[in-house]
């Protein structure tokens, strides 16, 4: 698809990020409620039969939603359903499978009474459409220079050898997308050996752009590649393709040796209007601009229990980045950014007739979270905040 590029609107790329990460919002208004953290245990594990490592990687995830699918009216997932999708299965690099059953924390309400309402389940589109993940004018900018490519919050960008973007959640973790290491049915065929790249200044080789020979050289950052040594996925997103759902769009990756750089706090995902101008953030290594790493933000345009709608550009590869936001942190009383989402790909909505299109992000819920902190470190009793 042809797109306007956004550079003529705005000042340089450096000065306009300068200006932006130096905004400091403002108080909020009223103190956000700080949500409750249930427990996820682990009940049994069993041992499963080595995956074939037959699938592809899934860079173009789109899904479709009718209105029977979007209503926000139907009730809450039962306990029993709830345990079955937030058991997880693992990958280990030698091609060892296991499967892990949770069992929730009982408290007088009940887990799953605490859970909003959701807009359903979308189910795969039932035919092909033009994908439209650039809205209007293309509001991505290129980041350059080790002033902002190394550092903070751009350097927690990682690349995924399945062509995916993932995000540094600690000194040895990674959250990606689920659909960069499994289909639905099973593992991708680069997921027998999976690699995590960082970013690391670029050597004094340069690379030409344009083959002309006014052509200004432009050093690119190189790629440090670490295996992974353990890979999780949440069983709700194992159900065959034709069960797919965004809901649970995520995996953890588990590094084979811990890194040194500056990673990103998780934080359950609040409402939009707790969000530090109702805007989200996330860099990624976009197919149509290879070798960059492109940022973007967008305002919040919709949200569900387990979805954030919004129209911020995206292309293919940029699946797996950790979409953050400005969240106070009423201890700190600061704002902080913290990773409340992971980018997912497209969805359309048709509903009442009408057709509808976002690119959407998986939300963090209180129980995502506490499964994806538990896989982190290793202990619920320490998940009980975020």
């Amino acid at each position: 698809m042809m797109f306007r590029q956004a550079k003529a609107n705005f000042p340089s790329s450096s000065t306009f990020l300068l200006l932006l990460l130096s905004l400091h919002p403002s108080l909020p208004t009223g103190a956000p409620r700080h949500p409750h953290i249930p427990s996820l245990v682990p009940h049994a594990t069993l041992f499963l039969s080595s995956p074939r490592f037959s699938a592809r990687p899934q860079l173009d995830f789109t899904t479709y939603c009718n209105s029977s699918c979007y209503q926000q009216g139907e009730l809450p997932p039962s306990r029993e359903s709830l345990s079955e999708m937030l058991a997880y299965e693992t990958l280990y690099a030698d091609g060892r499978r296991t499967l892990t059953t949770v069992d929730l924390e009982e408290e007088g309400e009940g887990t799953a009474a605490q859970i909003p309402p959701t807009r359903g389940r979308p189910v795969p589109a039932p035919h092909r459409r033009r994908k439209r993940q650039i809205y209007g004018a293309d509001g991505r900018f290129n980041i350059r220079g080790n002033n902002f490519l190394l550092d903070y919050p751009f350097s927690t960008a990682v690349r995924i050898s399945t062509g995916c973007t993932g995000v540094l959640v600690s000194e040895s973790h990674v959250l990606t997308a689920a659909h960069c290491v499994h289909d639905g049915k099973d593992y991708v065929k680069g997921a027998r050996k999976l690699r995590v790249g960082f970013l690391v200044p670029p050597s004094n080789a340069t690379r030409t752009r344009r083959p002309s020979s006014s052509a200004r050289p432009v050093k690119t950052a190189a790629v440090r590649w670490v295996r992974v040594k353990r890979t999780r996925v949440p069983k709700g997103w194992i159900q065959g393709p034709q069960e797919i759902s965004m809901d649970f769009d995520y995996s953890l990756l588990e590094l084979r040796w811990p890194h040194k750089q500056p990673y990103m706090r998780l934080s359950v995902a609040p409402s939009a209007k707790d969000l530090a101008g109702k805007r989200i953030h996330f860099s990624g290594f976009d197919s149509d601009r290879p070798g960059e790493l492109v940022y973007r933000f967008c305002p919040v345009e919709d949200e569900s229990n387990d979805l954030i709608y919004q129209h911020c550009d995206a292309r293919p590869g940029a699946s797996g980045s950790g979409v953050y936001g400005r969240v106070w942190d009423p201890v700190a009383e600061r704002w902080e950014r913290k990773v409340i989402g992971v980018f997912s790909g497209h969805q359309w909505l048709e509903v009442n007739g009408e057709n509808h299109d976002f690119n959407v992000a998986v939300r963090l819920t209180p129980l995502k979270f506490a499964q994806i902190c538990y896989w982190v470190r290793g202990n619920h009793v320490d998940c009980q905040q975020d």
